[in-house]
């Protein structure tokens, strides 16, 4: 039995639940005061809207230099997917596994898994609720590896500047894909995960 059909609103600030009242008005948490809602206002609508534009940013993020390494007046510019294949020339296979795992396959199967969770929620699909709850438990604990990237040419541009001799510039593609990284963790938190329950054809599932 879900909590609303016992007569229980949850507050997505503070998680108190709170007795739903008899009135069809607002209703605030008894906790923290924050506005409850049965369900988030628009959620599918926001999550879907984060999620095409990060898939719309998820192009040039690939396809632009994501930083320049710049020695001796020399430049060279690298994409990730350049990036990765560099690494792998020079033998460091565990450091090109780990940035693949982090900047390729980890936004890429957030972007699938989102759209995938939506799908199936809005369209009544045959996946069971346990699933979906896995699969969004998962997409929100893995979004916070996407960053590596990111944290890794922060680290290098601050610690490499030598003026002419060395130095390292972040490039356009480090911003599309940390917009791509930020918009897919707002669109997991704008997604309501109580939906999922909403939508379980099978009894089995509530249990």
């Amino acid at each position: 039995m879900r909590a609303i059909d016992a007569g229980f609103i949850l507050c997505h600030e503070c998680h108190q639940l709170n007795r739903q009242a008899a009135s069809s008005g607002k209703q605030y948490c008894s906790r923290c005061g924050g506005l409850l809602h049965a369900r988030r206002p628009n959620s599918l609508a926001r999550t879907w809207a984060l999620l095409l534009t990060a898939a719309i940013l998820y192009i040039p993020a690939n396809l632009l230099p994501i930083m320049t390494v710049n020695s001796l007046g020399k430049g060279q510019s690298d994409t990730i997917m350049s990036g990765v294949v560099e690494l792998m020339n020079h033998g460091m296979l565990p450091i090109a596994a780990v940035v693949f795992i982090a900047s390729i396959l980890v936004p890429t199967f957030k972007l699938v898994g989102i759209a995938l969770l939506l799908y199936s929620v809005q369209r009544h699909q045959p996946m069971s609720a346990k699933q979906r709850i896995l699969m969004y438990r998962f997409i929100e604990w893995i979004g916070r590896w996407s960053m590596l990237d990111i944290f890794v040419i922060a680290i290098l541009v601050t610690v490499v500047n030598f003026g002419a001799l060395a130095s390292i510039e972040p490039g356009m593609g480090a911003v599309a894909f940390a917009s791509v990284v930020i918009l897919t963790m707002l669109a997991a938190l704008t997604f309501d995960p109580r939906l999922i329950w909403d939508n379980t054809e099978s009894e089995d599932d509530h249990e």
